[in-house]
């Protein structure tokens, strides 16, 4: 006798009695995956994901470090809570129709247009920034940044996401010791820290050559309005022959603007 068994994990039963094919640990998985996108940019902690989308605590936490495993998610060690992961939002970026770039493309169109440079939207994260948004000018061949991770301390995009956070969290997120790439990157922690505070006071940051030695810009963080902690980088760059370091100030205010206009866009 052939003993007959359900499939395990499925849930979503039709009205006929058969299986709509829908499993549950997918199902659950993607309502915490939502929670966490609707509690950004400060996340959310285990428990109340879990009330919120109805599941067990236990269930929960074994999803959401399945998720965290995949890079779906990020916990914050420090307050436990979940935030959408870089995985996600490289994505997001390679499906190009993700709503944070579409919001903002013309923002980043506006000032390649004005600058006659590459305007670039990064987001961050607990552990970095990612680029999700890019505009180069059509007669510019430039490098496509989309969905990269960089050293933090050796781009102005980077250095712009430490600047705007605590000194010891920014801090813990330098490996140690720093690479040097090029022969103007700062290997120095002590020395790095002091440039983040004139980063900070200057109101954008700065990178001459530290990752490539004929790439140069600057950029200014996108600030969340309750903490003041940085949500997205603008950046502005380009090849050295066309952004010496004669123009960073005018291009950064350019990236203050646009990052005051994105945050904007952001919250409309």
């Amino acid at each position: 006798m052939v003993r007959m068994t359900s499939p395990p994990d499925v849930s979503g039963v039709r009205a006929d009695g058969a299986q709509s094919g829908r499993v549950q640990s997918v199902d659950r998985a993607l309502k915490l995956l939502g929670g966490v996108a609707a509690a950004a940019p400060r996340g959310e902690t285990v428990a109340r994901l879990a009330a919120q989308c109805g599941i067990n605590r236990a269930t929960a936490w074994r999803l959401l470090g399945t998720l965290e495993a995949h890079r779906l998610v990020e916990r914050d060690p420090s307050t436990n809570r979940y935030q959408i992961g870089v995985a996600l939002i490289r994505m997001s970026a390679a499906a190009g129709y993700d709503g944070l770039v579409r919001t903002t493309r013309p923002i980043l169109e506006r000032v390649s247009a004005q600058t006659g440079e590459t305007a670039d939207l990064a987001v961050t994260g607990l552990r970095g920034v990612t680029y999700v948004g890019e505009v180069a000018p059509p007669s510019v061949l430039a490098v496509n940044w989309l969905a990269r991770e960089v050293p933090l301390h050796a781009t102005s995009t980077g250095k712009a996401f430490l600047a705007w956070l605590p000194a010891a969290e920014a801090l813990g997120l330098l490996e140690a010791p720093l690479r040097g790439f090029t022969d103007t990157t700062v290997t120095d922690q002590e020395l790095l820290m002091d440039e983040l505070i004139e980063t900070r006071a200057r109101g954008y940051a700065q990178c001459a050559g530290e990752l490539e030695p004929t790439l140069y810009g600057v950029s200014a963080p996108v600030l969340n309005a309750p903490d003041g902690r940085p949500i997205a980088v603008f950046s502005i760059w380009g090849p050295v022959n066309r952004v010496p370091i004669s123009r960073f100030p005018a291009l950064g205010l350019v990236a203050i603007q646009a990052a005051t206009d994105v945050g904007a866009a952001m919250t409309a």
